[in-house]
């Protein structure tokens, strides 16, 4: 798995993003290029944004026991997988605004290092090493840029 937090990582990730256009469809999957960057940045504001209600005992100690194991390894996302209720993206979004956030986002979470979040709380698994916040930030955007040929 690549390092997220390396700055050379990161910009290789960035200049992905960079190539992304309006007008670039998807190679499977029903997002649209704005709703992908959206969905993205999702995994950023669950991070770094107090904007999304957490789950309670109960869903939590569900999502640990059965979906963190699949986000925090290492084997990549299939193609058409369902996703969490939360990172649903149905309606419109403004393309050039959600790209900057999520290169805004990329752009933190590198320069804040891997140390910041080893041991961090996780919006919905509790707290996660280091190498599993990396996973899941570097899976997840790895997989969105795939879809859409970057």
């Amino acid at each position: 798995m690549k390092n997220i937090f390396d700055l050379n990582e990161t910009n290789t990730i960035i200049g992905r993003v960079n190539n992304l256009e309006l007008t670039t469809q998807p190679n499977w999957g029903k997002m649209s290029v704005d709703q992908m960057l959206a969905h993205c940045n999702v995994t950023y504001e669950l991070a770094f944004e107090n904007i999304h209600p957490k789950p309670g005992a109960f869903k939590k100690a569900l999502l640990k026991l059965f979906v963190k194991s699949i986000v925090v390894n290492e084997k990549p996302y299939k193609k058409n997988s369902r996703t969490a209720p939360e990172f649903l993206i149905s309606d419109s979004k403004n393309f050039q605004a959600e790209k900057e956030r999520l290169i805004n986002y990329l752009k933190k979470t590198q320069e804040l290092g891997a140390e910041y979040f080893d041991n961090k709380e996780s919006h919905s698994f509790g707290k996660l090493s280091k190498q599993e916040w990396n996973n899941m930030f570097y899976k997840h955007i790895d997989h969105h840029l795939n879809q859409f040929g970057v």
